[in-house]
């Protein structure tokens, strides 16, 4: 089984000093060396942004409802696993931490030896999410590109009286010509048709 990667920069934001050295040990264990730890949560965004970590830990024992609201917000933005861990919780907290995108919310699980599993599993899950979010925005993308070729075929048979695998096939030899994609000819082809077009066929 491989290693931690001892260059993985890993951000921990702990207010409580003792508690951070609970996590900061569980990572020195595993063998990570590339640590910064942050006590002060005031300017923290700034702080991530110089930073620029792979992963961020966050402890906040037991936060009000205000803390744990800025630190969703501050998940929300940063587009990074997030390893977050508390005290006491409840359903309500536990599903605005999902919906933050908060890798792996820990409810009284803060101790040295879980860090390290806590830590992949946040990894984990932000690489699957990822993965699967990357999977959605081209399927989104293909399914306009083909809804914008079928439009523009509808357009050519119309206009030029083809079959639809003709019109495909200009649409295709088009592109090749022009060394683009058929979805952006397509695209232009609809734009200029909508010109053209009389005001009551728009």
């Amino acid at each position: 089984m491989p290693g931690p990667e001892p260059t993985l920069s890993i951000l921990i934001i702990d207010e409580n000093r003792l508690r951070a050295v609970v996590i900061e040990d569980g990572l020195r264990d595993a063998g990570y060396t590339n640590l910064t730890i942050v006590h002060d949560v005031v300017g923290i965004a700034r702080r991530i942004a110089d930073v620029s970590p792979d992963v961020i830990v966050i402890d906040l024992e037991n936060p009000n409802r205000d803390v744990l609201e800025s630190m969703f917000q501050l998940s929300r933005a940063v587009n990074r696993p997030i390893a977050m861990f508390v005290d006491r919780s409840d359903h309500s907290a536990i599903e605005a931490a999902v919906e933050a995108g908060v890798s792996a919310y820990v409810v009284d699980g803060l101790k040295r030896e879980r860090v390290k599993p806590i830590l992949d599993m946040a990894i984990s899950r932000f690489n699957a999410f990822a993965r699967m979010a990357h999977e959605l925005e081209e399927a989104r993308s293909q399914l306009e590109s083909r809804k914008l070729v079928d439009r523009a075929k509808g357009i050519i048979m119309k206009t030029r009286g083809l079959t639809e695998a003709e019109a495909y096939a200009l649409l295709r030899k088009t592109a090749m010509n022009q060394n683009r994609k058929i979805s952006e000819i397509a695209e232009g082809l609809i734009m200029a048709a909508g010109l053209l077009a009389p005001p009551e066929d728009k």
